[in-house]
């Protein structure tokens, strides 16, 4: 089942290891002061530093250690988070259709900046492949996407049962849909770009360099830091699932959910086509799902779906993945998983991503498990408000992001609310 030697890291560092930046002192002032070295704080630093800005970058960890460099590289819009009718409901139409094409323009920036940056990390434009857990879900899909297709002109095609096996070679669905636009990448090398792009552009990067605390005046913000305290004239918090309770504000609004992923060793080419013979990026429709791909050199498949609670260097975390990698694909059967690896995702209590500015500091994060392009997106956004650029003005703008009234910043209701997701699916209610 796990290779002897088995590793609990990202596959991904194996091209793409984390790296300390160059040792620098923590100056004491700077222009603008980020928090976070993920897609979302290189993201802003880089528009930002071309901008002229002095920036200094701040992490905890090592710059990329959380979920920038630890998700599965799969890339899209988002848009399937919401149906069209719930978010007219509760938007109206005009609102609810500049949420979703804005969805569009995400995808499009990442796509854009990679080209544009000359970014190497393996960027294909393969679709993704959502299966149909149960037979009723196939024609729920349909419809939705049916829907979104005349709302903002989605391009999607269904793929009944019958013809499954042109996009996967497993029996388990009942059909499902592909939207072909969506996008892989190498999620290490993707951030090894942005971090060389920022560096290059004069953004200080320094990790391992917590925020403690972030102190507001009539003038000037203060961000203390376990090195010292540095001045500036605006702060960006950038941390999503990594937001501590140091950022109170911030920590109360966001709540950390756990997500794992296996990688297999390498696989027969021949066996490899037939289980994946379009390489997309693949899902699901239950609640609690699994989401998967092929690597980017089609040697190996990576399997990601809920945390196993525990020792997270302890396989027996992992091997609810493998046993549902198997039910997917039998044709496995006695391939070894060389790695197994979490993080953290940020998921806000609307389901929205949100940016904005509480108490003179700027925020971008929330993006709940569509982070690639989203914090891509957003970081460039919330950099463009920094610098007073009416650019920067996005339809997320005026969503009131708010916390429960119940909820002190521990998760304690994730495995709950889990555990009842994974009766409803079993089940079928």
């Amino acid at each position: 089942m796990f290779a002897d030697d088995v590793k609990f890291s990202p596959w991904w560092w194996e091209a793409a290891p984390r790296r300390t930046a160059c040792a620098a002192r923590l100056p004491i002032k700077a222009d603008v002061v980020i928090i976070g070295a993920g897609f979302t704080g290189l993201s802003a630093a880089l528009t930002l530093a071309r901008a002229g800005r002095e920036v200094v970058v701040l992490d905890e960890q090592d710059a990329g250690f959380g979920a920038s460099t630890r998700n599965g590289g799969q890339v899209g819009p988002g848009n399937q988070k919401f149906s069209v009718d719930e978010l007219t409901q509760r938007f109206g139409q005009q609102k609810a259709k500049a949420l979703m094409l804005e969805g569009n323009v995400m995808l499009e920036y990442i796509k854009s900046l990679i080209e544009r940056e000359n970014i190497e990390c393996h960027f294909k434009q393969v679709g993704r492949f959502r299966g149909a857990w149960r037979a009723k879900h196939y024609d729920s899909m349909a419809r939705t996407l049916e829907s979104m297709q005349r709302f903002i002109d989605t391009e999607f095609f269904m793929v009944p049962k019958p013809e499954q096996h042109t996009e996967i070679g497993s029996e388990f669905y009942h059909g499902g849909s592909v939207l072909p636009n969506d996008v892989s990448l190498h999620p290490g090398l993707y951030h090894q770009g942005l971090f060389d792009r920022a560096q290059q552009a004069g953004a200080t990067i320094l990790p391992f360099t917590p925020a403690l605390n972030i102190e507001t005046s009539s003038s000037s913000l203060s961000v203390k830091t376990a090195k010292g305290t540095i001045k500036t004239g605006d702060c960006i918090v950038a941390t999503n699932g990594y937001t501590s309770r140091a950022l109170r504000w911030h920590h109360l609004r966001i709540v950390p959910v756990g997500s794992a992923i296996i990688a297999t060793e390498e696989i027969e080419p021949q066996l490899m086509t037939e289980l994946m013979p379009k390489q997309r990026m693949m899902g699901e429709t239950r609640r609690v799902f699994n989401y998967y791909r092929p690597s980017p050199d089609g040697k190996r498949i990576l399997m990601g779906g809920r945390y196993g609670y525990g020792n997270q260097n302890n396989t027996r975390c992992f091997t609810h993945l493998y046993e549902d990698i198997l039910r997917l694909f039998p044709q496995l059967k006695g391939t070894k998983v060389t790695h197994c690896w979490s993080g953290k995702l940020g998921y806000t209590f609307d389901g929205h991503p949100h940016l904005g500015k509480h108490e003179g500091v700027h925020y971008a994060m929330g993006y709940c498990g569509t982070g690639v392009s989203r914090s891509t997106y957003f970081g460039h956004k919330i950099a463009l408000k920094v610098l007073s650029d009416p650019e920067g003005i996005t339809p997320f703008d005026d969503i009131d992001f708010r916390t429960s009234t119940f909820y002190t910043g521990s998760p304690w209701m994730v495995p709950i609310i889990e555990t009842w997701e994974r009766f409803r699916d079993a089940t079928n209610v």
